[in-house]
Protein backbone atom coordinates (compact mmCIF):
# COMPACT_ATOMS: atom_id res chain seq x y z
CA UNK A 1 0.00 0.00 0.00
CA UNK A 2 1.32 3.39 -0.69
CA UNK A 3 0.68 6.72 1.06
CA UNK A 4 -1.32 7.88 -1.80
CA UNK A 5 -3.83 4.80 -1.20
CA UNK A 6 -4.26 5.78 2.55
CA UNK A 7 -6.74 7.83 3.76
CA UNK A 8 -6.23 11.32 5.26
CA UNK A 9 -5.51 12.16 8.99
CA UNK A 10 -6.62 15.70 10.48
CA UNK A 11 -3.90 15.31 13.63
CA UNK A 12 -3.47 14.22 17.03
CA UNK A 13 -7.07 13.75 18.41
CA UNK A 14 -6.60 12.31 21.86
CA UNK A 15 -2.66 11.36 23.97
CA UNK A 16 -3.02 9.31 27.03
CA UNK A 17 -0.81 9.31 30.30
CA UNK A 18 -1.36 7.25 33.00
CA UNK A 19 -1.23 8.08 36.81
CA UNK A 20 -2.41 6.13 39.62
CA UNK A 21 -2.75 9.61 41.97
CA UNK A 22 -5.91 11.27 39.78
CA UNK A 23 -6.04 14.24 42.50
CA UNK A 24 -2.75 14.93 42.26
CA UNK A 25 -2.79 14.61 38.13
CA UNK A 26 -5.64 17.32 38.14
CA UNK A 27 -3.87 19.54 40.25
CA UNK A 28 -1.46 19.57 38.40
CA UNK A 29 -2.59 19.81 34.58
CA UNK A 30 -5.37 22.14 35.51
CA UNK A 31 -3.38 24.10 38.64
CA UNK A 32 0.09 24.68 36.87
CA UNK A 33 -0.07 23.64 33.09
CA UNK A 34 -3.73 25.49 32.81
CA UNK A 35 -5.29 22.62 31.19
CA UNK A 36 -9.18 22.33 31.76
CA UNK A 37 -10.52 19.20 32.90
CA UNK A 38 -13.72 18.22 31.16
CA UNK A 39 -14.78 15.06 32.32
CA UNK A 40 -14.06 12.91 34.82
CA UNK A 41 -14.85 9.51 36.64
CA UNK A 42 -13.32 8.94 40.23
CA UNK A 43 -10.61 6.34 39.97
CA UNK A 44 -10.80 6.06 36.59
CA UNK A 45 -9.94 8.52 34.41
CA UNK A 46 -9.55 12.54 34.11
CA UNK A 47 -9.50 14.28 30.33
CA UNK A 48 -8.15 17.67 29.81
CA UNK A 49 -9.02 20.31 26.57
CA UNK A 50 -5.63 21.37 25.01
CA UNK A 51 -6.86 23.52 22.41
CA UNK A 52 -10.24 23.28 20.23
CA UNK A 53 -8.57 24.90 16.91
CA UNK A 54 -8.29 23.55 14.09
CA UNK A 55 -9.57 20.65 15.75
CA UNK A 56 -9.90 19.59 19.77
CA UNK A 57 -6.86 17.92 21.13
CA UNK A 58 -6.95 16.28 24.36
CA UNK A 59 -5.12 14.56 26.95
CA UNK A 60 -6.89 12.00 28.72
CA UNK A 61 -5.14 10.70 32.02
CA UNK A 62 -5.43 6.98 33.22
CA UNK A 63 -5.44 4.95 36.58
CA UNK A 64 -4.05 2.38 34.93
CA UNK A 65 -5.30 -0.43 37.01
CA UNK A 66 -9.15 0.87 36.08
CA UNK A 67 -8.21 0.57 32.11
CA UNK A 68 -6.50 -2.66 32.28
CA UNK A 69 -10.10 -4.91 33.08
CA UNK A 70 -12.00 -5.51 29.51
CA UNK A 71 -15.18 -4.25 29.63
CA UNK A 72 -18.42 -5.82 30.88
CA UNK A 73 -20.60 -7.94 27.78
CA UNK A 74 -22.92 -5.36 28.31
CA UNK A 75 -21.09 -2.06 28.37
CA UNK A 76 -22.23 1.05 26.47
CA UNK A 77 -19.18 2.08 25.71
CA UNK A 78 -16.71 -1.19 25.07
CA UNK A 79 -13.45 0.04 24.97
CA UNK A 80 -10.89 -2.46 24.54
CA UNK A 81 -8.03 -2.46 27.94
CA UNK A 82 -5.32 -0.62 27.51
CA UNK A 83 -2.57 0.89 30.28
CA UNK A 84 1.19 1.42 30.78
CA UNK A 85 3.53 0.74 33.13
CA UNK A 86 6.38 3.35 34.42
CA UNK A 87 6.59 6.77 32.75
CA UNK A 88 5.26 7.98 29.54
CA UNK A 89 5.58 10.79 27.16
CA UNK A 90 3.56 13.64 26.30
CA UNK A 91 4.84 16.74 24.98
CA UNK A 92 3.23 20.11 24.28
CA UNK A 93 4.18 23.19 21.88
CA UNK A 94 4.83 26.59 22.72
CA UNK A 95 6.79 29.60 21.02
CA UNK A 96 7.68 31.42 24.92
CA UNK A 97 10.04 28.82 26.43
CA UNK A 98 11.42 31.82 29.01
CA UNK A 99 7.71 32.17 29.72
CA UNK A 100 7.09 28.83 30.39
CA UNK A 101 10.15 28.56 32.62
CA UNK A 102 9.73 30.66 34.71
CA UNK A 103 5.98 29.53 35.56
CA UNK A 104 7.36 25.93 36.04
CA UNK A 105 9.89 27.60 38.37
CA UNK A 106 7.55 29.71 40.04
CA UNK A 107 5.25 26.79 40.93
CA UNK A 108 8.07 24.91 42.36
CA UNK A 109 8.54 22.75 39.54
CA UNK A 110 12.00 21.16 38.56
CA UNK A 111 13.07 21.50 34.99
CA UNK A 112 15.13 18.71 34.09
CA UNK A 113 16.55 19.63 30.89
CA UNK A 114 16.67 22.91 28.97
CA UNK A 115 18.68 22.20 25.73
CA UNK A 116 18.26 23.55 21.97
CA UNK A 117 18.30 20.27 19.14
CA UNK A 118 20.29 20.61 16.13
CA UNK A 119 17.47 22.51 14.04
CA UNK A 120 17.73 25.03 16.79
CA UNK A 121 14.59 24.10 18.19
CA UNK A 122 14.20 24.64 22.37
CA UNK A 123 12.84 21.78 24.55
CA UNK A 124 12.21 22.04 27.99
CA UNK A 125 11.20 18.70 30.14
CA UNK A 126 9.71 18.38 33.62
CA UNK A 127 8.25 15.30 35.42
CA UNK A 128 4.06 15.36 36.01
CA UNK A 129 3.45 13.95 39.93
CA UNK A 130 3.03 10.36 38.04
CA UNK A 131 6.44 10.88 36.88
CA UNK A 132 5.74 10.92 33.18
CA UNK A 133 8.19 13.28 31.54
CA UNK A 134 6.35 16.01 29.98
CA UNK A 135 7.92 18.28 27.54
CA UNK A 136 7.16 21.74 26.05
CA UNK A 137 8.96 22.46 22.85
CA UNK A 138 8.94 25.07 19.92
CA UNK A 139 7.08 23.42 17.29
CA UNK A 140 10.12 24.16 14.85
CA UNK A 141 11.74 21.17 16.46
CA UNK A 142 9.70 18.93 14.05
CA UNK A 143 10.16 21.01 10.78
Amino acid sequence: MSRADTPPLLGTLESALYAADLPAARAFWEGVMGLEAFQSVPGRHVFFRVTMAPHPQVLLVFNPEATQTPPAPDARLPVPPHGATGPGHFCLASTDLDAWRRHLEAHGIAIEADFRWPTGARSIYLRDPAGNSIEIAEPSIWA
